[in-house]
């Protein structure tokens, strides 16, 4: 169950990682694995751009969801974008992780104020398609192992068993059942079994996807966020200055938005709705 150097080269040389999926024949399972130390020296990148300091602890979960969001996406199809939001009570954070297999990026970041406490966590899954609309799965978790709460959401939501394991720091395995799986293997599974994978059982590869950690957000992209305040809000949220700093609530990264940029945008919005609502009155 290892990666070519043909693959490993092509992903490295993209910036990207490559994500290779394997079918377990006899046991009608899937095997995903990644290594992804990439996307993790990407994720560092981003927090020092932007000056953003998370305790150790909430970084691991951080890297957690991303490795385990990027593998589950793996499993899904092509078109489909998810978003989760895994809320934990010990320790008391959020944790926001999305991704797009088409555009091949994942991201993320670590929500530790207004965090509500409750008796146990929540973890909530958003799918959204380009032919569907908006699907929503709702269950609870417990605990603060991410892996642990995804492995729960699969049982729960998913109706189906699926596990996680490190081959290596940075290097994780995902296993999920499949139709008419050998769910009692799949349950014995252990690090030293998927060590072994490939010696003892018969694996097929069926396709290699790529990804990265990317947002791909800018201050153009968080204009239509601020679209809806009138006027008065806007001076509110200026307050007098040419600017104000502006959050990206996918990963973090912190913009400056002008005030003048924003009412441009507010402008040119208003003029080609007016427009369409032209053209609808003479057709």
């Amino acid at each position: 169950m290892s990666l070519s150097e043909e693959v490993e080269g092509e992903a490295e040389f993209e910036g990207r990682i490559a994500v290779c999926s394997y079918f377990v024949r006899e046991r009608n399972a899937l095997a995903v694995r990644a290594e992804f130390g990439p996307v993790y020296m990407d994720h560092y990148l981003h927090l020092m751009q932007h000056s953003i300091q998370l305790e150790p602890a909430h970084d691991q979960m951080l890297k957690d969801a991303l490795a385990a969001i990027t593998l589950h996406l793996t499993t899904k199809p092509w078109h489909e974008i998810t978003a989760w939001t895994m809320n934990f009570q010990e320790p008391l954070l959020n944790l926001f992780v999305t991704g797009d297999s088409v555009r091949e990026n994942v991201t993320g970041r670590v929500f530790t104020e207004d965090v509500k406490e409750s008796e146990g966590g929540m973890f909530v899954s958003q799918v959204r398609s380009r032919q569907e609309e908006t699907r929503q799965s709702i269950v609870r978790i417990t605990g603060d192992d991410v892996f642990g709460a995804v492995e729960s959401f699969w049982r729960q939501s998913e109706q189906r068993p699926a596990r996680f394991f490190r081959y290596s720091e940075e290097d994780i395995v995902f296993v999920s059942a499949q139709p008419q799986c050998d769910e009692e293997w799949l349950e014995g599974l252990d690090e030293r079994a998927i060590r072994e994978l490939d010696d003892r059982e018969e694996l097929s590869l069926l396709e290699t996807r790529y990804y990265r950690f990317d947002c791909g957000c800018t201050v153009e992209r968080i204009y239509p966020a601020l679209a809806p305040l009138d006027g008065p809000a806007l001076d509110d949220l200026f307050a007098g200055e040419p600017s104000v700093p502006v959050t990206c609530p996918r990963c973090a990264a912190s913009f400056e938005v002008r005030r003048e940029g924003l009412e441009a945008f507010l402008a040119e919005a208003e003029a080609e709705a007016e427009a369409e609502a032209g053209e609808e009155r003479a057709g």
